[in-house]
């Protein structure tokens, strides 16, 4: 179960090392900057700060963009926006249901379904392990209230695994590759890029995709609730220059591909598989995906991952 002060605390520890170069104080937000956190993630924001689209079209509009991070999940991400610190950023949708049983002030205004190849459960090529049901009796990395503990609860649902029967360990993305490495933990439960580097990179293989876990996780673009209320045409006019890198990614999967793997420092021949697996449709949200992210949001208390069930509804801002 993850309280608010779990949430604070645990991404706190996580930004400490690029806390004092990336965050600009609140007082010094001029009202035309906005302020954007971005990830070392296979997204469109990422997308957007490496081909510049963003300072290109909102300097029309005497907007100028100030980028904070890289962050190395959404957690620490969500902790910035909290402390007003960014205006915008991205996640998962299971990150975001984390943040809002947390009460951290912040809406969903993007929406992008994962791939089932970009999410998975993963462990040596030399492993036992053949399938989720082999994970009894097993430890398996998972990062707190996000992606990881939630492939794997369900992957375990799914399969009929009492959930106690595994441990889970809880590890930043950047630390459950070496404990995946070293052998201290025997299978890991994550995303893209970090599935495609544990299968290239760390000899892995994945015993269950998104699509065999039955997941409905998404990538989701997040804004605090004042930069959504208080400059709702600054919102549509970012998330216009984002929907336009998203459909260039879709026609240019490779050069995308290309692009992630640079900024997330990943090797180069991992490009073409990140491209395929993350380059797929970002649309303002839609009430079935409010449904979705509810119905996720309602596993997640039922499961004891987050204390409360939270007003997805009242997280959401529709856009054009």
């Amino acid at each position: 179960m993850i309280s608010k002060r779990q949430f604070l605390v645990s991404a706190t520890l996580a930004t400490t090392a690029i806390w004092g170069m990336a965050m600009a104080p609140v007082a010094n937000a001029a009202d035309q900057v906005v302020r954007i956190g971005w990830l070392r993630g296979p997204n469109d924001i990422t997308l957007a700060k490496s081909r510049g689209t963003l300072e290109k079209a909102l300097a029309d509009k005497g907007i100028k963009v100030e980028w904070a991070g890289p962050f190395p999940a959404a957690a620490p991400a969500f902790e910035a926006l909290n402390a007003g610190s960014i205006d915008i950023t991205a996640g998962s949708s299971t990150s975001a249901i984390a943040a809002l049983a947390a009460k951290i002030p912040l809406v969903v205004f993007g929406y992008q379904k994962m791939a089932a190849g970009s999410e998975g459960i993963v462990v040596k090529t030399d492993s036992k392990i053949a399938s989720i049901k082999d994970l009894a009796g097993k430890k398996v990395a998972v990062n707190r209230g996000g992606t990881g503990e939630y492939l794997l609860m369900r992957g375990l649902e799914t399969n009929g695994v009492d959930p106690k029967s595994v441990e889970r360990i809880y590890l930043s993305p950047s630390d459950s590759g070496p404990s995946f490495v070293q052998g201290h933990v025997d299978a890991w439960a994550t995303w893209d890029p970090f599935l495609t580097i544990a299968e290239k990179a760390y000899d892995g293989k994945v015993v269950a995709d998104g699509g065999a876990i039955k997941s409905d996780n998404a990538v989701v673009l997040v804004a605090s609730k004042a930069f959504a209320t208080g400059k709702a045409d600054q919102l549509q006019a970012i998330f216009d220059v984002l929907k336009a890198d998203n459909a260039w990614s879709i026609e240019h999967k490779t050069e995308a591909g290309a692009i992630w793997a640079k900024e997330m420092n990943v090797p180069a021949d991992l490009a073409t598989k990140i491209g395929e697996n993350n380059a797929v449709p970002t649309r303002a949200v839609t009430k079935a995906d409010i449904a979705q992210i509810g119905q996720v949001a309602e596993w997640y208390a039922k499961s004891g991952i987050i204390p409360a069930l939270p007003d997805v509804a009242a997280g959401v801002v529709t856009l054009k």
